[in-house]
């Protein structure tokens, strides 16, 4: 190895003449951002890795349907993904409905668009789940002063939608012995689910459907579903303030046409979890806007 490195590198030698560097010169290196890119941001509420897996196919249609360059980003958390918008870094926000009434009131935000869930609603409910073996909780009323961990105090499915759920049962969260909410970025659903798992927490609550994204690292059967809340709108696609009308009707027309019966489409819809995506206007969350003024959650930032 000495060997080589004095035939490839000669000038190290006795013999060979040293080049001498300037370190007070400097030079400004600028990087060119991409003209006209157009940025789509997925709430994350799952891994980075999710949230590419999911949403790639569907963005590489979009780019193709409507022309537009549209790259996918990635915030690593709910509130860095809000101030995003409303630094207008962020043009195509997918998130759900609490944080778009939250980026509607703040940024001015508009709702274009929603999902439809895999099961055919336009709708999710809620989940507080527990570990099945929890001999301690058989009912809603035996949450009761236990530990609680919840997606993130911005999440819909995750906190929001359970927490009006324990009102409507009379269990305010002073009932509880604590509440926590699930640390560091992105992730968060997995990490409730995983902390309940690992019996770091007596309860958690999460979206419909989250379970079946960590059905390979756990046995999901060893986590029991101990109510639901009632479903409330679904995600939504919004733009950020000011976007040109032009790119957000191409946008509209391009997830119109995607249609679950047609084969390249079902592989696109499948990955991101959803069968259709139909029109949205901002009054569609105003039930959602009412639960957080019931349950005392303010729209401010």
């Amino acid at each position: 190895m000495i060997l080589l490195f004095f035939l490839f590198f000669p000038g190290c030698g006795e013999d060979g003449s040293a080049i001498k560097v300037d370190l007070t010169k400097k030079e400004m290196v600028i990087l060119k951002e991409e003209p006209d890119v157009i940025t789509y941001a997925y709430l994350p509420q799952y891994s980075h890795t999710v949230s590419h897996t999911r949403h790639h196919s569907l963005i590489q249609y979009l780019r193709k349907e409507t022309g537009l360059n549209i790259k996918q980003i990635f915030p690593d958390t709910f509130d860095e993904h809000m101030k995003m918008v409303g630094q207008k870094k962020i043009d195509i926000s997918f998130s759900n409905p609490f944080i778009y009434v939250k980026i509607a009131r703040e940024y001015g935000a508009t709702a274009f668009a929603r999902i439809v869930e895999m099961d055919g609603k336009d709708k999710f409910r809620g989940q507080i789940i527990c570990r099945a073996d929890n001999a301690s909780i058989k009912t809603l009323q035996d949450c009761r002063n236990k530990r609680w961990i919840a997606v993130d105090s911005t999440s819909a499915g995750g906190y929001l939608y359970p927490l009006g759920h324990f009102i409507d049962n009379g269990i305010t969260k002073k009932d509880f012995k604590e509440i926590a909410f699930a640390p560091g970025p992105g992730g968060k659903q997995e990490k409730v689910i995983l902390s309940v798992y690992a019996g770091k927490y007596d309860i958690g609550t999460i979206r419909e459907g989250a379970l079946a994204v960590v059905s390979d690292k756990i046995n999901i059967n060893k986590i029991r579903i101990i109510s639901m809340s009632v479903p409330y709108p679904g995600w939504v696609y919004a733009t950020r303030k000011n976007l040109d009308k032009n790119i957000v009707e191409k946008l509209k027309q391009a997830f119109e046409k995607l249609d679950f019966n047609y084969k390249h489409h079902r592989e696109i819809l499948e990955a991101a979890n959803f069968i259709k995506v139909i029109s949205s206007t901002d009054s569609d969350f105003d039930d959602v806007r009412k639960l957080a003024a019931k349950v005392g959650m303010t729209l401010e930032e």
